[in-house]
């Protein structure tokens, strides 16, 4: 079926097939609509109308197109990507009325050029460099063949679009690893199988069958959806099985903007047209950023950075060989916490797959709000608690251990030992989770960090008064995000920190830190870092402390403004 005119319209039809994979679901619905258009006007709908001579179906059918997507787009609630695929719409629907000859380079830059202007920030989202630059790699990948027309048989055309489908598919997925590794740090190594399903079954089927049904009258309506249903219930449990596999996604750290250049370049000499010398190179370029390891400390040296999760604790603790997780953030919702919107995205930027320890100091929710998504989604060798042993959390683990006063352990020269609680609070039902909070203290061999999880006064005077020769620390986590309940003006003075640092949420509706906590640790000349303020903060203990505060530096051009 001929949707639009040939070139002398300035755009074929393979511009239009490049523009239904940017958003399948939009352009199929506005590419059927133009074909019926076409196909009616060219015969006049029947009626001996002469329709052609007064307006040229291509015209017709464009326009047609054009307003059936800005029609499917407002019913899907005028989404950022449904934008997107609209006005690269509208642009070959202009191109179309004004006769213009056009090659697809300058209708896509053309349609970027007109979505930045419609939403400056849009560049800013993934999906925008993800949409158009697969358009732009499925035409850069098939501009350079020279391709027969379609064969007039049902099975050579069938074969024909199935070869041309498996082209756009290889370049797609070849040409997107770069800027998925850079945008995510991880790769689908099944999505040719999945979308060679998905794609086919959702454009073809799936959805025809949606929309037909919801305008036929019942119980044929019934049945048509109920099929739909089916089909896209077949698809989910399909994708989830694929999903699930061991090598399922390919992970690595976020590559170097240089790096992510290297590998982009040897894509498009992968992907050059035949005739370019040594394509089989282009592979080589994208092994660094394929096999490039994750950063570790040296032997001996400790790196610590606490995640900004907002009004909760999170904390990585990296030696050369092993991590450890202090806390796991808050909880949003049914679906949404700290772990699976902060720290696991973080531990996959970095090309952390597996954590030693998760530490997780007692049952409040914005500390134990995202371990059970870390557990789900990370192997986790043991998890250490004061949690109750029936916590659902506890249940998930692989090995759990309850943090007791005196557990030591040695990883890559570091040293790490509990400082609280004593085994007896687990008999007591007069604490609250609070009091039993896992103090942990890491030591290298010139500096020392003291992480008190949310004790308070009671807690703090204990310790001073029990084991004051192991409270001293270069570095302090903040006691309970610095509440007035928490650090005593005794036990700052006998922790005697450089540096403190408040995990807590912007405007947060406890008001931590409290004016007088934070004043209180200014008056013993303590620097003080803040994550509301500075993001995530990280600090390396090597011969010297070395500090670094996400926002400043990865400022966005407005801060401090």
């Amino acid at each position: 079926m001929r949707l639009f005119a040939p070139p002398v319209y300035g755009l074929s039809l393979s511009i239009f097939h490049q523009l239904i994979r940017t958003k399948l679901h939009i352009t199929m619905v506005a590419g059927l609509f133009a074909g019926l258009v076409f196909y009616f006007w060219r015969h006049s709908f029947f009626l001996n109308l002469a329709l052609p001579l007064r307006l040229p179906a291509q015209k017709a059918a464009a326009l047609a197109g054009a307003l059936m997507a800005l029609v499917y787009v407002a019913l899907a609630g005028f989404g950022l990507p449904a934008q997107r695929t609209l006005i690269m719409l509208s642009v070959v629907a202009v191109a179309v009325w004004t006769g213009r000859i056009s090659s697809f380079s300058a209708v896509l830059s053309l349609a970027l050029g007109l979505v930045v202007l419609a939403d400056p920030w849009a560049v800013l989202s993934p999906g925008f460099w993800l949409s158009f630059s697969a358009v732009a790699i499925i035409v850069f990948a098939t501009s350079g063949d020279e391709r027969p027309k379609p064969p007039e048989g049902h099975t050579q055309g069938l074969l024909y679009t199935l070869r041309l489908a498996s082209l756009m598919q290889y370049a797609v997925t070849i040409g997107m690893i770069p800027l998925t590794m850079f945008l995510f740090g991880q790769m689908s190594l099944i999505s040719p199988l999945a979308n060679a399903v998905a794609i086919p079954l959702v454009s073809l089927v799936v959805t025809p069958l949606t929309l037909i049904g919801s305008v036929m009258p019942d119980p044929l309506s019934a049945w048509l959806l109920q099929i739909s249903h089916v089909l896209v219930d077949f698809l989910a449990r399909f994708l989830t099985y694929f999903s699930a596999l061991p090598y399922a996604v390919w992970t690595a750290p976020i590559p170097s903007f240089w790096l992510f250049v290297l590998a982009m370049l040897g894509v498009l000499w992968l992907l050059a047209p035949k005739a370019w010398p040594l394509r089989g190179l282009g592979l080589i370029c994208c092994l660094p950023l394929l096999l490039q390891a994750a950063k570790r400390p040296s032997e001996g040296e400790l790196h610590v950075t606490a995640l900004d999760v907002g009004q909760g604790m999170a904390l990585l603790l990296e030696t050369a060989h092993h991590r450890l997780l202090y806390d796991s953030g808050q909880g949003f919702g049914l679906e949404a916490d700290s772990g699976n919107r902060v720290i696991l995205p973080y531990l996959h930027a970095r090309g952390i797959n597996e954590l030693d320890v998760m530490m997780i100091s007692h049952n409040d929710s914005d500390h134990s709000g995202g371990a059970l998504s870390i557990l789900k989604n990370l192997p986790v060798e043991l998890l250490s608690s004061s949690l109750s042993l029936d916590s659902p959390i506890v249940q998930a683990a692989k090995q759990h251990r309850r943090c007791v006063v005196g557990q030591s352990w040695q990883w890559d020269g570091v040293h790490f030992e509990v400082l609280q609680p004593v085994a007896a609070s687990y008999e007591s039902t007069k604490w609250k989770p609070n009091a039993r909070s896992c103090v942990l203290k890491a030591s290298t061999r010139m500096h020392t960090i003291l992480l008190a999880g949310d004790i308070e006064a009671i807690q703090e005077d204990e310790l001073v008064n029990t084991i004051p020769q192991k409270l001293k620390a270069d570095v302090l986590l903040a006691p309970h995000h610095g509440s007035g309940t928490s650090s005593t003006a005794p036990f700052l003075k006998i922790v005697q920190p450089e540096l403190a640092i408040f995990q807590v949420g912007y405007l947060n509706r406890y008001h931590h830190p409290k004016p007088e906590v934070f004043q209180r640790y200014a008056d013993f000349g303590i620097k003080r870092l803040r994550t509301d303020e500075s993001g995530a903060i990280s600090i390396q203990f090597g011969a010297s402390l070395k500090t670094s505060q996400f926002r400043q530096e990865n400022a966005r051009y407005w801060f401090g403004r």
